[in-house]
């Protein structure tokens, strides 16, 4: 996932937080998707390796 996306994740989230008052739950909820995406991401490549191994 590019960087572009992860600004606008964290503004998202940023904007909600600030008008519902839980900062640190929406924070904590960034740095899950953030992570659950990166896990992903590197899932994908790991397949993708493993594909072109066995062609």
């Amino acid at each position: 996932m590019k960087n572009g996306l992860y600004i606008f994740y964290f503004l998202v989230l940023g904007i909600v937080s600030f008008f519902t008052g839980e900062i640190v739950t929406f924070v904590m909820l960034g740095a899950i998707l953030i992570a659950l995406t990166n896990i992903h991401t590197t899932l994908k490549e790991i397949v993708k390796q493993k594909q072109d191994k066995d062609e």
